[in-house]
C-alpha cells in the first residue's frame, strides 16, 4: 500500500482555512489550477481535474473539532483509497495543511502523487488570507 503524506504551511488563521475546506463546494476554488469543476450530493463529490480525469469521491467524516476531512475514493482506479486533510493551526498565527492518502495499488503512485503535490501547490497559492 502506498501512503502519501504532505504538510504544507498556509498564510491564513486555521478557523478561515477550516471554514473553507470543510465545505466541499469550495474544492474546486482551493484547488483551481488542479481542479476545474466540483459537483457535490450528499455526501458525495465528484470532481473533474485539469487534464480532464473524473473522480467520485464520498466523504466519510467531517470532525469540526480537529478541523479534518475523511474521504475516500470510489470506482475502478483504486482497489482502496482513503484519504483525509487536516488544517491544524500555528501558535503566533497561520497554519498548515496535512494531507494523507492511502491507496492500492501500488503502481497508481504515478497518477496520485502528481496531482496531490499540484494541489497543495494550489492550496498553498488560493488560502493565502
Amino acid at each position: 500500500m502506498v501512503s502519501l503524506y504532505r504538510e504544507i504551511p498556509l498564510e491564513i488563521d486555521a478557523s478561515r482555512a477550516w471554514e473553507t475546506l470543510r465545505d466541499s463546494r469550495n474544492l474546486a476554488r482551493v484547488f483551481a489550477g488542479v481542479l476545474t469543476d466540483v459537483h457535490v450530493e450528499g455526501d458525495l463529490r465528484t470532481v473533474t481535474f485539469t487534464n480532464g480525469l473524473v473522480v467520485q469521491e464520498r466523504v466519510v467524516g467531517v470532525d469540526d473539532a480537529r478541523m479534518r476531512v475523511a474521504y475516500t475514493v470510489c470506482g475502478t482506479n483504486f482497489e482502496q483509497h482513503a484519504a483525509s486533510m487536516q488544517i491544524v493551526a500555528e501558535s503566533g498565527g497561520g497554519c498548515r495543511l496535512v494531507w494523507i492518502s492511502d491507496f492500492l495499488p501500488d503502481d497508481r503512485r504515478v497518477m496520485v502523487e502528481p496531482l496531490m503535490d499540484a494541489g497543495c501547490a494550489a492550496a498553498a497559492r488560493n488560502l493565502a488570507g
